[in-house]
């Protein structure tokens, strides 16, 4: 029998890690399903641009995986029992269960209210492309004076807010950020920061926490009022909730606690990768949610299953930071530098060359997706005899 092998979930860690297996082994010895909700590749770090009236290039998985054995499945996961090696999933026809030997986990996260009272109702996100598609058109439905507020002073945050004042300068854009606008950057980039904002006239409310969202306004935490016809909630991601409802072992927001290989603690036939995963970087700690550190992730956790099923060694290759890439609308960006461990440096690449630095980490990001090995050559290694045998390998 062949070893099967299921990632769940397309964003740039499964697709890369489903890539990049099937380069990795042989076609003959496994079986790869890719599982996911919609059959082209979406460029998540894209989706503020797509929000504020940008196309985006189709990158259709049939292309991108031609002629490597991965199969992708249109579907949604519904379930899954890491008890008994199975997946529940829901298309067209119904819902059905599939069975694996390795599962390499990657559903991701997506938006997180907070909790805060009418997000859930009245604002917009683009953690995704349908949430993102839908504030395209609000948006583009909007007059010339309309309030938008953008809640939120991460670099999600700083990313929406100053595309859609680039892009609709008739709007009236506001930035709400619970503390210091980028204080968490260099003095330089602080400072790139707030000359950008002000350019694109981007009214900036510092140390100012959303209590609440209403269809026209929201209210800060001292009662007062921001008028807002349109409302995006970018206060950081919450991981999908499957996870949490299986016996896997999870951290208090549903993360997968993983080795240093991406092995799940509790259940070895299980990786978790990206988002999803509580992975431990330089100074032991968690990796932030990130393309930055998910894609590393995915490579660790598909040479590490490849290693293991094949006899081989095992990867040490070290997960840390070199910078922070942000785009400030199409013209402007901040490059900041960082610590191993991303905490920031004195040093930063500001305007034009920064934008242009932030355009080429997309491209390349997409097409790390469709080169899994980076354009190292491919060899799909045979099976170890123990590694292809199920009754062998739960008890590895």
């Amino acid at each position: 029998m062949k070893h099967r092998i299921i990632v769940l979930g397309a964003g740039y860690t499964g697709a890369v890690a489903a890539g990049r297996l099937a380069r990795r082994l042989h076609r003959e010895d496994v079986t790869i399903t890719l599982v996911n909700t919609e059959p082209d590749f979406i460029e998540r770090v894209r989706l503020h641009q797509l929000a504020a009236g940008q196309d985006l290039r189709p990158r259709p998985f049939s292309e991108m995986f031609a002629g490597t054995g991965v199969e992708l499945k249109l579907a949604k996961v519904t379930a899954v029992d890491v008890d008994r090696r199975a997946v529940t999933v829901t298309d067209a026809n119904g819902a059905r269960e599939l069975a694996y030997d390795s599962l390499v986990y990657a559903l991701g996260s997506g938006w997180n209210t907070q909790g805060v009272p009418g997000t859930a109702e009245h604002a917009h996100d683009i953690t995704g492309r349908p949430g993102a598609m839908r504030l395209r058109e609000r948006l583009a439905g909007l007059g010339a004076g309309a309030p938008v507020v953008v809640v939120g002073g991460g670099l999600t945050g700083l990313e929406a807010a100053t595309e859609i004042a680039e892009a609709r300068p008739d709007l009236d854009v506001a930035l709400a950020a619970r503390g210091a606008l980028g204080n968490w950057l260099s003095p330089k980039g602080r400072g790139h920061v707030r000359r950008v904002c002000a350019r694109l006239g981007i009214t900036v409310h510092e140390n100012t926490a959303v209590t609440g969202v209403e269809a026209d306004h929201v209210t800060t935490a001292d009662g007062r009022p921001v008028p807002a016809a349109v409302t995006v909630w970018t206060t950081g991601f919450a991981v999908h909730p499957i996870a949490k409802a299986t016996t896997l072992e999870v951290d208090g927001t549903g993360r997968i606690v993983v080795d240093g290989t991406m092995r799940s603690v509790s259940h070895p036939d299980v990786y978790a990768i990206g988002d999803a995963a509580l992975a431990m970087g330089p100074g032991d700690k968690p990796l932030r949610m990130s393309c930055a550190s998910g894609t590393p992730t995915a490579w660790q956790a598909a040479d590490s299953i490849a290693a293991r099923l094949t006899g081989g060694k095992l990867p040490d290759m070290p997960l840390r930071y070199f910078n922070q890439c942000i785009s400030l609308g199409r013209r402007d960006g901040l490059i900041q530098y960082v610590t191993a461990d991303d905490r920031s440096v004195r040093a930063a690449l500001t305007g034009r060359f920064a934008a242009l630095y932030k355009e080429l980490v997309c491209k390349g990001a997409a097409w790390g997706v469709a080169n899994p090995l980076l354009g190292m050559p491919t060899r799909g290694r045979r099976l170890a005899q123990a590694a292809a045998s199920p009754a062998v390998h739960e008890s590895a």
